[in-house]
């Protein structure tokens, strides 16, 4: 599994131990839903593409295997789960109870230099809406509510959430691709405006019907 953008992600000269790094690289790539449903992940061409030896590509495995980002098969093949329609609603479920109680949390916090962080990666959301680029839309929708969540100083639900996303992120791309991005609504704006009043219920509203349409998306099968 050799990738540029991988590499990238991993590159820099922070000090961190290798095994570290190699985990921060993978875990970013699946929560921006980089790695497809069922793609294979090998120790020797993830090792590879970030430069280091199988000890710390197969640290960062195990514990992506963990989190449920992974899954080893029968045979000992490596890859990114694939969900049934059930697995998808029930992560999509664990969303719509998280979320917006961060969303009413960091609204409470906002300040505008939140609000302009919010809107930057929404500029980047809403060109991804308009040029029907999927993966630019996961990731840069990723970035948005990320964002936005850190705001409520909250860690261990932020945990969950996380986790969440590690599952779902990638079955989320192929669906968006499937559908197209057209249809889909920003629901940020309501977000922003609540968070530039500080207005926690809104906050929580917005995120809730932005959750909505993913269920949507999944119960149309796509």
């Amino acid at each position: 599994m050799t990738s540029a953008p991988l590499a990238e992600a991993a590159a820099g000269t922070s000090p961190e131990p290798a095994h570290e790094r190699v985990h921060r690289a993978l875990r970013r790539r699946i929560l921006h839903g980089e790695l497809a449903p069922g793609q294979p992940v090998t120790l020797r061409g993830l090792a590879a593409a970030l430069g280091v030896s199988m000890t710390p590509a197969r640290e960062a495995v195990r514990r992506l295997t963990a989190e449920r980002a992974l899954e080893t098969t029968p045979t000992g093949r490596v890859l990114a789960p694939v969900k049934s329609a059930e697995a998808l609603a029930e992560l999509l479920a664990a969303r719509a109870l998280l979320e917006p109680e961060l969303a009413a949390r960091a609204a409470a916090r906002a300040d505008a230099a939140l609000v302009a962080r919010l809107r930057s990666h929404d500029d980047a959301v809403e060109a991804a809406l308009a040029a029907g680029d999927a993966a630019t839309y996961v990731r840069a929708n990723t970035a948005f509510h990320a964002t936005l969540y850190a705001a409520a100083r909250a860690p261990a639900l932020m945990a969950l959430v996380e986790s969440v996303w590690l599952q779902l992120n990638p079955s989320m791309r192929i669906l968006n691709g499937r559908a197209g991005t057209a249809g889909l609504a920003d629901h940020h704006e309501q977000a922003m405006a609540a968070c530039a009043r500080r207005d926690g219920t809104a906050a929580a509203a917005a995120v809730l019907a932005d959750i909505r349409q993913a269920e949507a998306l999944i119960a149309g099968g796509g």
